[in-house]
């Protein structure tokens, strides 16, 4: 998880005290979904991808337990399990297809390309939302294909087909983004995150079956850690995105991007290329653009609003 689901989010005013307490949340969930990416490739030595995204979803569970505990039973309650359940099988499918990437790409790719989910967000939302999306902001999601083809580079050297499979978890994503806009009108972000972690782990546990082998020593700690950093990124990033205004955050979200290539790097020995680069920067400055845009579009809609409800006041 990235800047992904913030587009789907509808942006808000907030007080300017709240603004540094959700910049720092953010940047702890870019350090968490960054140290996470790690924790996958590093545990991949011996285990499948599936097979570590069901110990990721398990030990996560155990995480978001103590939230339960001091809010008690009452965070659970809900009337949109059905839209939950829909949300977590599209998630679980991202997931899989992530997790798989980033075990078969450069990190830094693998991570680079995750940052389109905002651009298939923007043309799901036509279709699903049923929003406008005018010349401005078709332009920043052509601008951002742009991006992704320099990463990917079709048919020329450096091409690995795994980027498609980087590529469908972006799109899953974005679906997964579309439909928390629903949930988040209802839901408050800890009974989000308990919700999904609860459902990831019996719809992880059949693909992992196919793959099945027990873990071993230092493997357990890696697998810990890639749920202790999953659930804590979710955490921060839904209170980030509750309490602060989406288009100062995506752009900080992106800060994952640069720890994920410095520590592949002395991790891995893995370089950045020059058009994984490029192309992420092309892809970062496209969301910038499509988020203010929203968040401009959101705060007028607002304010129609309170205007069309003053008015009627009167």
């Amino acid at each position: 998880m990235t800047e992904s689901d913030s587009a789907a989010l509808t942006a808000t005013a907030v007080p300017h005290s709240d603004v540094a307490r959700a910049a720092l949340l953010m940047v702890g969930s870019a350090f968490c979904f960054g140290s996470m990416a790690i924790a996958i490739r590093l545990a991949s030595n011996p285990l499948h991808p599936f097979e570590i995204a069901f110990f990721r979803n398990v030990f996560g569970l155990v995480f978001t337990l103590p939230l339960v505990a001091r809010a008690g039973p009452q965070l659970l309650r809900t009337q949109r399990l059905p839209m939950y359940f829909f949300r977590c099988v599209l998630g679980m499918i991202s997931m899989l297809a992530a997790f798989w990437a980033i075990v078969h790409l450069p990190l830094a790719k693998a991570i680079a390309l995750s940052y389109s989910t905002p651009l298939f967000v923007t043309i799901g939302a036509i279709f699903v939302l049923g929003e406008v999306v005018r010349a401005r902001r078709w332009s920043a999601v052509i601008a951002g294909f742009i991006g992704v083809l320099l990463i990917v580079r079709p048919g020329l050297h450096g091409y690995s087909p795994a980027a498609l499979v980087a590529l469908l978890a972006a799109l899953m994503s974005a679906c997964v983004s579309i439909s928390l806009k629903f949930l988040s009108r209802t839901e408050t972000p800890d009974t989000i995150v308990i919700w999904t972690t609860l459902l990831w782990v019996p719809l992880s546990l059949p693909a992992a079956l196919l793959f099945w082998q027990w873990p071993h020593g230092e493997t357990w700690l890696f697998l810990v850690a890639a749920g202790l950093f999953g659930t804590s990124g979710h955490m921060c990033w839904m209170r980030a995105l509750k309490i602060g205004d989406v288009s100062l955050l995506a752009p900080i979200s992106f800060v994952q991007m640069p720890i994920v290539a410095v520590l592949a790097y002395f991790l891995f020995g893995e370089k950045l290329d020059r058009w994984t680069a490029l192309g992420a920067v092309v892809i970062f400055a496209a969301n910038v653009y499509i988020t203010h845009r929203e968040a401009r579009l959101s705060r007028t809609h607002m304010r129609e609003a309170r205007a069309v409800a003053g008015g009627a006041e009167n």
